[in-house]
């Protein structure tokens, strides 16, 4: 199917790779259909992708893989709200995290405190309010990143 995004302009993308929020996401409950976009010729900004709403194409958010960021992410879930995922087991869960990216990439913050949940198999996913006190709204991707660069001795 042909779908227009924010960034990407027109591109084809297979049915497979739609993915259903049931409940919407935050802030954008009447969007129930998106996918997972990246620039295949940005080696570098792989790490982000984009998620892409296929029912307003003005509507795209920046999201990353916790593990990108830090070296653990273990927010607490209930079960009761993976169900509506279709019981998935854990290696088929994919976890994003939204991002702000002002023009000071100094302050790039990621939302650790409602991760995007996806299960591949099914392609359902959920944006879920996690009960750990010590992931933030407005985690520095930036500051995080640079530490873990200088543990790796980079």
């Amino acid at each position: 199917m042909k779908v227009l995004t924010k960034f990407f302009g027109e591109v084809e993308l297979d049915d497979k790779k739609v993915l259903e929020f049931p409940n919407g996401i935050i802030g954008f409950e009447d969007f129930k259909k998106y996918a997972i976009l990246y620039d295949e010729e940005n080696e570098e900004e792989k790490r982000i992708s984009w998620l892409q709403s296929l029912e307003e194409p003005k509507l795209a958010l920046p999201v990353i893989d916790p593990l990108a960021i830090v070296s653990e992410y273990t927010p607490m879930i209930e079960d009761e709200l993976l169900k509506p995922l279709g019981d998935p087991a854990d290696e088929d869960l994919l976890v994003l995290l939204a991002m702000t990216v002002p023009s000071d990439m100094t302050k790039v913050t990621a939302n650790m405190k409602a991760p995007f949940i996806i299960n591949a198999v099914t392609c359902k996913g959920a944006q879920i309010i996690v009960d750990n006190a010590d992931y933030p709204v407005k985690f520095n991707v930036y500051e995080s990143v640079q530490k873990m660069k200088e543990k790796a001795g980079e």
